[in-house]
Parts: C-alpha cells; structure tokens; sequence
C-alpha cells in the first residue's frame, strides 16, 4: 500500500474547533502555545469515504431518531471476518454510546457491590473508575516490565482470585503499554479465567493499529468456551478519528448474558443511537481498509523516527516503542526528578502535554505517554522542544 495515496503530512489544525485535545491546554491550563500529546484521538481527517457520508446525511436537513439497518451489523461482521479472521453472527451483537459506557454497562450487568475485578495495571484510567464508581473493588494484576517491555504475571494472577472474583478487565492491544498479546499469552489469560468461572471484558478499541510483525487475536475468537464467558468491546473511533460521535458495539455470543447487558441498555436509557455514528461506522467498515493500511505505515513511521530522535539526541529519556496503538511511553525515571517537577518541564519549559504515567497507575511513576498521531512535523517540533527543555536541566 502506498501511504501517498493520502496526505497524512497535512494534518488539520484544530484550534478553536471545542477540540479537548488542542483547546484544554489554553483554556483550562492557561498554558498556550502548547503541542497537545495526550487524549487519544488523531490529528488527521477521517477517512473521505466517512467525511462524504456525514456531509451527505448532514445535508438530508433532519435528524430525527435513527434507525439501525441491517447494513450497519452487516458492516461490522465483514469487517471482523476480514481484518482479524473471527467469525461474528448477528445475534452476538449489540450496541454502546462508547466503549468506557459499555464497560461501565458491563461491571454494572455483571458484578454485584463489594465483588471484585481484576485489572492489568498501569492500565486506562477508565478501567480504575468503572469498577470503583460502581462499587465494586479493584484488584490489580500489574504486568511485570523487564527488557523494556511489559508482559502479565499468571502467577499473581492466581495467587489474588477468590470466591468474590467475578471480572477481569483486559486491554488488548494494552494501553498505554503498547503490548499486542501473543496467542499463548491470551490463551493462559483465559484458561485461568475459565477454571475460575472469571468474566472476561475485552475492550479492542486499539485493535486497528498493529505493527509490523504483531497480530491482534480477539481473545472470544481462541474457541467457543472461552467466547461464552468473553464480551468484546469495540469501536471504529480509535482507528478512524471519529470518537466524537460515540458510536460503539459489544460482541456477547452468549445468549444469557447479552440479554443481561441489553436490560441494562435499556434500564439506563442508553438506546438512542447517533445518526452521524451509524453512518460514518458503516462507511468506515466497508470503504476505510486502504487508509487504514496507510494510516498504520505512516504512524510506524512516527514511531520509529521518534525512537532514533530519543537514542540520538536525547538518551536521557527511553523512548519504548509499542507493538499496537499509536502511543508510547517515555521512561525518564533517568532524570531524576518527582513526577510533579517532570510534568511542569513537558507542559512549562518543552510546551509539548502528555498524559502522566502515574494516572494509569503507580508502576509508571516517572513515565509519560506520548500520543504520536500527528503530522511528522508536528512531532519533530515536539520533539525539538523536548530536546532543549532537558538540555537545560543540564546547562
């Protein structure tokens, strides 16, 4: 695939746009001029195919309820079957404005107050909140990080299951680790759920973007005892920059418990659907695969010039390169200096905001995560500026 056949270098410039990515800095920090490097969404347009069909439902004039056609599952279904080999039927599907409300849905379905849930820690900060806010108790797994990568601990895992363990939450591909489970990792994951009787969440929303030599494997899809006690959250919103428009779907192939999780759909008043979501997914499934492709060669191109950039000119900081996702963390434990102090060099001296590694968890105290989905440009002025801030902690 020819990257050229679009134009990632152009970017957009999104100030002003109510974007919470480009216009917190200024207006809730009062910090401006700063290169945002935080949320998780894209400094690209989305697909033309996604951008038409919005105009084109857009210009219809109203927007009224929407009804969901046969052609939107039908996308999703094709999609899964020829991106990620996993056959999906129809009656496993349902819907979610956005995959942290479907998790909310899930914990809320699923578990009772007081049961606990097994996260992977340092994990999205969303996972901590869905179990918390509902009451019920986290227990962290935390992945264990040696040869600058990360990978679970099984034995741990073992060692914190109960009689009131009743959900494990996976990131997969894992933000904000960039790990693309290997077949066997996820396959030990889930057998040890199995003998436990475990609920296995999925959130996948990361799945679109994998690097060479990686393969994401939906965990439902290993065999049909691990799918009858998996439920897979996803969304196009990750991989075609259309997150504002909060458009999601869970794939539960057992019939129990999506029945479970459509009352819960319904007891909450969640079934309102966004006109614009259902078009610019469908649209996105059937047109978006070549600039897909692109996309991801064009952000593995990101990753890899910021990688030498870091061993080149800045070896203070560790740049680790993720197997999946567009984001990376920065170890700059060899600064030396409190996360607090670390922060206000990034946003203060540097002008470049990143997402602080202790909010995922305190394993990455010391880290930052860097989103890399911009132009080149933009990222090689981030990364000139980080560049002078650490030299004048040397000076």
């Amino acid at each position: 695939m020819n990257i050229k056949l679009f134009d990632f270098d152009a970017g957009l410039d999104r100030r002003n746009t109510c974007s919470l990515k480009w216009d917190f800095c200024e207006q809730v920090l009062g910090v401006p001029d700063v290169i945002p490097m935080w949320v998780a969404d894209m400094d690209f347009s989305a697909p033309p195919e996604v951008v038409k069909a919005v105009q084109q439902r857009a210009a219809h004039g109203a927007y009224g309820y929407p009804f969901i056609p046969r052609s939107f599952w039908s996308s999703i279904i094709n999609w899964m079957k020829t991106r990620h080999n996993w056959e999906i039927k129809r009656e496993w599907l349902s819907r979610a404005p956005g995959v942290v409300p479907a998790l909310n849905l899930c914990v809320q379905a699923f578990t009772s107050p007081g049961d606990k849930i097994i996260i992977q820690s340092p994990v999205y900060y969303p996972f901590y909140s869905a179990v918390e806010n509902n009451g019920r108790r986290v227990v962290k797994n935390p992945l264990i990080f040696e040869n600058k990568t990360w990978r679970m601990d099984f034995t741990d895992l073992r060692q914190k299951i109960d009689h009131r363990t009743r959900m494990l939450i996976l990131c997969s591909p894992h933000n904000p680790v960039g790990r693309v489970w290997k077949k066997e990792e996820l396959e030990q994951l889930a057998e040890i759920c199995l003998r436990h009787d475990i609920l296995i969440v999925s959130d996948e929303i990361h799945a679109e973007h994998v690097y060479k030599g990686h393969k994401h494997i939906p965990i439902a899809s290993l065999s049909p005892e691990i799918a009858a006690r998996t439920i897979t959250l996803n969304a196009p919103s990750k991989a075609f920059n259309i997150a504002g428009l909060t458009t999601s779907f869970v794939i539960i192939p057992n019939p129990q418990l999506l029945n479970r999780y459509k009352i819960q759909l319904e007891n909450l008043g969640l079934t309102v659907n966004n006109i614009f979501g259902l078009v610019a997914l469908e649209a996105a499934y059937t047109h978006g695969a070549a600039w897909l492709d692109g996309l991801v060669q064009y952000l593995e191109a990101n990753m890899d010039f910021a990688l030498q950039y870091f061993e080149q000119r800045i070896p203070q900081i560790k740049f680790l390169k993720p197997e999946g996702t567009y984001l990376a963390l920065l170890d700059c434990r060899a600064l030396g200096l409190p996360q607090n102090q670390l922060n206000e060099l990034f946003l203060k001296k540097a002008k470049v905001y990143f997402d602080e590694g202790p909010i995922f968890g305190e394993e990455l105290e010391g880290f930052e995560r860097m989103n890399l989905a911009c132009p080149k440009k933009t990222l090689e002025e981030a990364l000139r500026r980080i560049e002078q801030a650490v030299k004048s902690l040397i000076v």
